[in-house]
């Protein structure tokens, strides 16, 4: 199946990686719980979210070895069977590398690929273009969902830039890390490819651009998709007021994740205030984080915890 921009709607979940109880050791060699990775995939699928995106930075791409990322992706395209799609993050520190790893994964049934750029240096616009451009060129006829974060991969992708990577054709989504630039980024790309925003910026974006932003990204649907299936199903509907009061719950719950409400203290813990999130919320046996980034301030961790037991509270609220 050949998969286009029309594809990509609704709530796409991006997934942590379930851990072994060593696995926070570096002497640990297979560190992902398959088995609490398939109930994982299983209980999203059934609560409504059917595209995944994995091994970013919540899914700890950067802390797995190759094998483990054969291991899991295996684990969720055998889980999924075919009920789902799957975009499979390889993001390496080069391009070659990344090329590797993503026949591998395609190979076992990877639906597409979650593409984030090489991050040991910034790479400039033609250096971004240059790369998408290897790796459609390397990997025909696989979709890529583009991974932007100005903080992991040391700036943002210029709205100038997304317009040239929209006319790649094998690039049919980014992932989008929000701020003012979101809008015209979209307009940039003429529904070449889809912008997509975090949960809580979509009911904004759509009530601007109903046609265009039919989808957004989540780091949540771990926790419960009760509230993220509602708000799909209230901007579907153009029900702006139930989106907006959605959103309004949404964002108090995530508020404990961003220490003194600034994202950038969040990225630098990302990964273990991730785990404890997951911890709080209490559906996934998340396990440790990987090494090298096991570490965070007692006060960040509660807080990442105080999110997952907020997200917790939503899930009656919103039918589960």
């Amino acid at each position: 199946m050949k998969l286009s921009v029309a594809d990509i709607t609704g709530v796409l979940g991006m997934v942590p990686t379930p851990s072994t109880p060593d696995a926070d050791r570096w002497q640990c060699e297979n560190s992902v719980d398959l088995d609490e990775t398939a109930r994982m995939i299983a209980r999203i699928t059934e609560g409504g979210v059917r595209i995944f995106l994995t091994n970013g930075s919540l899914g700890e791409g950067a802390t797995l070895t190759a094998r483990e990322h054969q291991d899991f992706t295996d684990c969720i395209v055998r889980t999924l069977g075919g009920k789902g799609l799957l975009f499979a993050g390889v993001t390496t520190l080069n391009t070659r590398d990344t090329i590797a790893r993503a026949r591998s994964l395609v190979a076992l049934g990877a639906d597409g690929l979650f593409l984030g750029r090489p991050m040991w240096m910034s790479m400039d616009a033609k250096a971004i273009v240059r790369y998408y451009q290897d790796l459609a060129e390397a990997l025909p006829g696989v979709p890529f969902i583009v991974y932007d974060n100005q903080f992991a991969f040391k700036a943002k992708i210029t709205t100038e830039t997304y317009a040239a990577l929209s006319r790649n054709p094998a690039i049919i989504a980014a992932k989008h890390i929000g701020g003012p630039a979101i809008g015209d980024d979209l307009r940039a790309v003429e529904g070449r490819m889809r912008i997509l925003p975090l949960d809580v910026q979509w009911c904004a974006l759509a009530k601007s651009f109903p046609e265009a932003a039919t989808a957004c990204w989540t780091g949540n649907a771990a926790d419960g998709t009760e509230p993220l299936i509602a708000l799909d199903a209230a901007i579907r509907a153009r029900d702006w007021a139930r989106a907006e009061a959605i959103t309004a719950r949404m964002a108090w719950a995530q508020a404990p994740m961003f220490p003194g409400g600034k994202l950038e203290n969040f990225v630098d813990y990302n990964i273990p205030l991730a785990h404890a999130r997951i911890q709080g919320s209490g559906l996934v046996k998340s396990g440790p984080p990987r090494p090298p980034y096991t570490e965070a301030p007692e006060e960040f961790m509660e807080g990442g915890r105080e999110t997952g037991r907020r997200w917790a509270s939503l899930r009656p609220e919103f039918g589960g």
